[in-house]
């Protein structure tokens, strides 16, 4: 089972909730949001993600959990973990994830959540390693991602299977991290 909730200072990364579906598509079909993916989501598109994001929790126990401030509006976004389904040579693996709607942007919130979702990945569930990826323009997602201490080896960058061949955002980074070894206790 998966864990309810995870807080932070700032947040609750919990469940999805069916109110949480408006949002949900008004957030994917933002184009300041959605720059950097193929398109924007229509409504019916998003709540299939919406299905897809909640069959992986019952899937995996774990997934892309529903992102709330504490105090202020219910939804602001995503984020968690999830398994890529495609192929590529870094998988099978774990992927950390975010979105977070523009007019929540500039808080530090994805970093925020990152770092309790890297915590609940390694000491929740064990996890040895975890990967993120994005298109090289991202400057904002990779920089949550090396605040978190991920690290990126240029030769691991791919072309994204999903997307066709000439797409400008088929060129993706992939950054790493790995759980710490304990310490030794000698």
């Amino acid at each position: 089972m998966p864990a309810n909730a995870i807080e932070t200072e700032r947040l609750i990364l919990r469940l999805w909730e069916s109110r949480d579906r408006e949002p949900f598509a008004r957030m994917n079909n933002d184009p300041r949001v959605m720059e950097l993916f193929p398109s924007a989501l229509s409504r019916a598109e998003s709540d299939a993600m919406a299905d897809r994001l909640e069959a992986h929790f019952r899937a995996h126990g774990f997934g892309l959990y529903a992102l709330e401030l504490r105090q202020g509006p219910a939804f602001i976004g995503f984020a968690g973990l999830a398994v890529p389904t495609f192929q590529a040579h870094f998988t099978p693996c774990v992927e950390i994830g975010w979105r977070i709607a523009a007019e929540h942007w500039r808080r530090e919130l994805a970093t925020e959540a990152a770092r309790a979702v890297v915590r609940h990945a390694f000491d929740s569930l064990g996890l040895a390693a975890l990967v993120s990826f994005t298109v090289p323009a991202n400057t904002r997602s990779r920089r949550v991602m090396e605040k978190i201490g991920m690290t990126r080896d240029p030769t691991d960058d791919f072309d994204h299977p999903n997307l066709p061949e000439g797409h400008p955002l088929r060129p993706h980074v992939l950054y790493r991290l790995k759980r710490a070894a304990p310490a030794d206790s000698s």
